[in-house]
C-alpha cells in the first residue's frame, strides 16, 4: 500500500510499504477514503519535535471503510463506512466513561501507526469507530474527515473554556484547530466570538463560522485590543489553539476574572508563572481532546447538513503529492490539506 513516511525534518515521501493487516483481536481494518494534513505534523516536519521512528508513518485523521475485523470485535463489519478519533480508545474504562476518551488506560496515538495511508489498522475498533448511517456523498467526505479530529479538538476546547449562551468567547490561532472552535462557540450559543487573525483569508472563513469581531494584533496589544471590546474585562472564554508560549500568555491575560481558557494546542516549551496563575483566578482545562466523546453528535451535525467544518480544507491534491501539501501547510500557503486517493 502507499503510505506517507517521514524522514526527517522537511523530508516526506509517499511510498509503498506492507499493508496494514489485524494484530490484535480488537483490531479492524479500514481503507482510507480520505486522508489529510494535521498542523501538528508541522512540529516534527519543522524539526520542532524528534520522531518517533525513522522513517516515522504519518498522519492520524482518517475515514474509511471497513475491510476486516478482529474477533473479537463485536459491532462492526466489512462494509460499514467509519469515522474514528486520533487516539484509540476501549471506550469502557473509568476515564473513558467520564468522557476524557484520549486519555484511556488503554490508549493508542494513531499517530504511532499513522493513517496518511491506503489502509490502516484501527487498535480497539468498537470502542474507537463510530458507523456513519450510510455511505456519505461526496460533498460530505470533507467534513466527515473534519470530525475525526479538528473538529473535535476545537469542540472540545469551546466546551473546556464553557463557551455558551451570554459568553464572549476569544479564539487564539487561525488554524483548523482555532477556526472550527468559532464554529463549536457558535453552535453552543455564545453571544460574541472575537477571532485572532491576521491573514484574510481565515478571517473571512471565521466570520462564515460565527466569529463577530476579529482582532489583528498580537501578544500585549492583542489582549489590550480584547479588554477594550471587552469593557477591560477580558473574554469569558477563551481558546487556545496554538501550543506556544505567546498564544499561551495570550490566552491567559486575555481572559477576565473568574473565566475559563480552553487549551487544545499542542504544548512545546510553554511555561507558567506559579504566582501569576494564582492571582489571575482563570480556570485551566485541555489536553488532548476526547473527540470520541462528540463523534455521534458531531456525524449527525454534519450528516444534516447543519454545520459545514469541510470548509477548512483549501487544498486538495491527490495523495501522491502529499509533500507538497506539507510545504503548503509549513509556508501558509494552506490552512489544511485533503488528500484524495
Amino acid at each position: 500500500m502507499r503510505a506517507v513516511m517521514m524522514y526527517g525534518p522537511g523530508d516526506v515521501r509517499v511510498e509503498e510499504r506492507e499493508k496494514s493487516r489485524i494484530e490484535e483481536p480488537t483490531d479492524a481494518v479500514i481503507r482510507v477514503t480520505a486522508a489529510c494534513i494535521c498542523g501538528s505534523d508541522l512540529w516534527p516536519y519543522r524539526g520542532a519535535e524528534p520522531l518517533g521512528t525513522t522513517p516515522q508513518p504519518m498522519g492520524h485523521e482518517y475515514i474509511g471503510i471497513v475491510e476486516e475485523v478482529g474477533s473479537e470485535v463485536t459491532t462492526l463489519q466489512p462494509g460499514d463506512y467509519v469515522v474514528g478519533s486520533f487516539v484509540a480508545s476501549d471506550n469502557t474504562c473509568e476515564i473513558c466513561r467520564a468522557g476524557y476518551q484520549s486519555r484511556c488506560v488503554h490508549n493508542v496515538m494513531m499517530g504511532a501507526i499513522g493513517t496518511q495511508a491506503e489502509y490502516a489498522r484501527i487498535p480497539l475498533a468498537d470502542g474507537t469507530l463510530v458507523k456513519t448511517p450510510g455511505e456519505p456523498t461526496p460533498d460530505l467526505i470533507p467534513s466527515l474527515l473534519a470530525a475525526s479530529d479538528v473538529l473535535g479538538t476545537g469542540w472540545f476546547a469551546a466546551v473546556a473554556a464553557e463557551a455558551g449562551p451570554g459568553k464572549t468567547v476569544a479564539v487564539v490561532g487561525d488554524g483548523a484547530v482555532g477556526l472550527l472552535g468559532i464554529l463549536a462557540a457558535k453552535q453552543l450559543g455564545a453571544e460574541r466570538i472575537i477571532a485572532m487573525s491576521r491573514h484574510a483569508d481565515r478571517q473571512a472563513l471565521a466570520k462564515r463560522f460565527g466569529a463577530t469581531d476579529i482582532v489583528e494584533e498580537r501578544g500585549e496589544a492583542g489582549v489590550a485590543k480584547i479588554k477594550e471590546l471587552t469593557d477591560g474585562l477580558g473574554a469569558h472564554s477563551v481558546i487556545e489553539a496554538v501550543g506556544t508560549q505567546e498564544a499561551m500568555d495570550q490566552a491567559r491575560q486575555a481572559t477576565r476574572m473568574g473565566g475559563h481558557v480552553g487549551f487544545v494546542g499542542v504544548s512545546h516549551d510553554v511555561e507558567i508563572d506559579g504566582l501569576e496563575l494564582f492571582f489571575s483566578s482563570i480556570h485551566l482545562h485541555g489536553g488532548p481532546a476526547p473527540v470520541r466523546q462528540y463523534l455521534e453528535h458531531l456525524i449527525e451535525l454534519i450528516w444534516n447538513r447543519e454545520i459545514d467544518p469541510g470548509a477548512v480544507f483549501d487544498l486538495t491534491l491527490p495523495f501522491d503529492e502529499a509533500a507538497e501539501g506539507y510545504r503548503a501547510m509549513d509556508e501558509r500557503r494552506a490552512t489544511k490539506v485533503l488528500l484524495e486517493f
